[in-house]
């Protein structure tokens, strides 16, 4: 089995501030932990490109494109460290390019397993994308990744069917909002709630499956909800490929949400959306870093998710 990691220095340049929880040192912490695991020989590493802005636009509204990029260009003429897009999601000089660069690595894995050449691949990319609305960018978010991602291998690569799974703590409203109403693609969560975005919880959506959770539900809890909720709903679905919103911030030692999960609820997760995957989709998954703000449980969960995604015991 062949998994690839997908990053990019560029992710690394893009910073909202020295307080920020969603900081480069995030991306450097799973590089370490891949590293001292003593798994990083097996992976293949891969360049991320830049993304086309034709897949970009599949998800977002020009004014959303135009209102990064220009932010962007504007902090050169004026000298200015960051502006912000809202109260917690800030650009700097760098933020376009890593964007364009986090949204390329999602699209270039999804070719390169689609292709064959990988059967799946987790994107170590930064900004985040599950809460960028087709229309503006939120919550740390600049663009849809794993939106992108999907869009591009139904409208580019031919894909029937689709399946979203998205496992951080923070309701991914971004995603639902661009897949609400296009019953190719099926997406699967759980979040803590009440909790941000604060978004409405909807049950009235035949192609979503996500799934409010008390603050403190432990792993136990959310396995239940995924044996009970989740792979009926997959399996029924039959995915061609699946995408995941890899968020690790449900982890007992992120103080961002009060969940109490662990290490091996986030690999036995993906051992799960691994059996869906082998059944229905020939294996085909890429997945990409959302959340996870404590660097150190952060890189332990994405080791443990990728040692799962690569069959490494």
């Amino acid at each position: 089995m062949t998994t690839a990691i997908y990053s990019h220095p560029d992710c690394k340049r893009h910073e909202m501030g020295e307080w920020h929880p969603e900081s480069p040192a995030r991306l450097q912490a799973i590089e370490d932990q891949l590293i001292a695991s003593r798994i990083d020989c097996l992976l293949d590493y891969r360049e991320a490109p830049v993304v086309d802005i034709t897949d970009i636009r599949r998800v977002h509204s020009e004014g959303a494109v135009a209102r990064v990029r220009e932010h962007v260009q504007a902090l050169a003429a004026s000298g200015a460290d960051y502006y912000p897009l809202d109260a917690d999601t800030m650009v700097n000089r760098h933020s376009w390019n890593a964007a364009l660069r986090a949204a390329g690595a999602a699209v270039a894995a999804t070719d390169a397993v689609i292709d064959g050449e990988i059967e799946n691949a987790f994107c170590a990319v930064r900004p985040p994308g599950h809460h960028a609305r087709p229309s503006e960018a939120m919550g740390f978010c600049l663009f849809g990744n794993v939106a992108i991602a999907a869009k591009h291998a139904m409208e580019v690569r031919g894909l029937q069917r689709v399946a979203i799974v998205d496992f951080d703590v923070h309701h991914g409203n971004g995603t639902e909002e661009a897949f609400l109403t296009d019953p190719r693609v099926l997406m699967v969560s759980f979040f803590q709630h009440p909790f941000y975005p604060y978004s409405a919880v909807r049950d009235d959506v035949p192609n979503m499956v996500n799934l409010p959770v008390p603050a403190y539900t432990k792993g136990d809890e959310v396995r239940r909800l995924v044996q009970e909720r989740w792979l009926p709903a997959l399996h029924a679905h039959r995915p061609e490929m699946i995408f995941i919103s890899a968020g690790f911030d449900a982890h007992r030692e992120d103080d961002l949400g009060q969940m109490g999960l662990i290490e091996a609820d986030y690999a036995w997760m993906t051992q799960q959306i691994m059996e869906v995957a082998r059944e229905h989709a020939n294996g085909r998954i890429v997945s990409c870093l959302e959340g996870g703000y404590n660097l150190s449980a952060l890189g332990r969960s994405v080791v443990a998710h990728v040692k799962a995604l690569a069959a490494i015991d």
